[in-house]
């Protein structure tokens, strides 16, 4: 019976990455998405408890019975890799040390070129903003951002629920102010984009919001 099948691998890494791309969520609601029953997906949670990967809340939501809400521990939360940790954290620190801090601004704007000249090759040809936005999704996530977007009345909304490079970006704060830079010289001069959520200030991802700008809409 599925309800009694042992948790494997690939079952786990689809209920945590749910847990990671759409939030704290109850065992109903990753029933539905993973299309099992609902005592299956809290058979697989308490497994996932277990290991320590998950961890649940009771919630009161109005009238009726309180419902259980997983989320990820932050052993859950490092499941998902932060790309070459320590070897980047020896590098930043050591290029401080022995160079300073001028050093290493130099070392992420030379970075952030990099970056902008390779994310502006893939996009090359794109100009509706909605295709950059999908195929920057496409790339970033292919590098571990789990990055999403959509679009909404007044603009729209990329989100980029995992930082693989976060450990280090905690160590230099000038490496998430490269990373707006990057997207904002990526979408256009007639496109205005704000961090409205960052992992780095404590949320659960990073949420960036894309509007024309105020000129442009003007002028329609």
């Amino acid at each position: 019976m599925e309800n009694y099948r042992p948790i494997t691998k690939a079952t786990a890494d689809k209920f945590l990455q749910l847990l990671k791309t759409k939030g704290p969520q109850s065992a109903a609601m990753l029933a539905a998405a993973l299309g099992i029953t609902g005592e299956g997906a809290r058979l697989q949670l308490l497994k996932l408890a277990e290991e320590g990967l998950v961890v649940s809340a009771t919630s009161s939501r109005g009238v009726g019975r309180p419902v259980q809400i997983w989320d990820l521990t932050p052993l859950g939360h490092a499941h998902f890799p932060d790309t070459h940790v320590e070897l980047t954290l020896q590098l930043i620190e050591t290029i401080r040390r022995e160079l300073g801090e001028a050093a290493l601004e130099k070392v992420v704007a030379a970075r952030e070129f990099q970056q902008q000249e390779k994310y502006m090759n893939a996009l090359t040809g794109i100009s509706s903003l909605a295709e950059r936005l999908a195929q920057f999704a496409t790339i970033r996530s292919s590098e571990g951002y789990l990055a999403e977007w959509r679009e909404e009345e007044d603009g729209f909304i990329f989100i980029e629920n995992h930082c693989p490079i976060c450990c280090a970006a905690t160590q230099c704060a000038n490496i998430c102010e490269s990373e707006l830079k990057t997207f904002r010289s990526l979408m256009g001069d007639d496109v205005e984009v704000n961090r409205i959520d960052h992992i780095i200030a404590g949320n659960r991802r990073c949420v960036y919001k894309i509007t024309k700008t105020k000129e442009l809409v003007a002028s329609r």
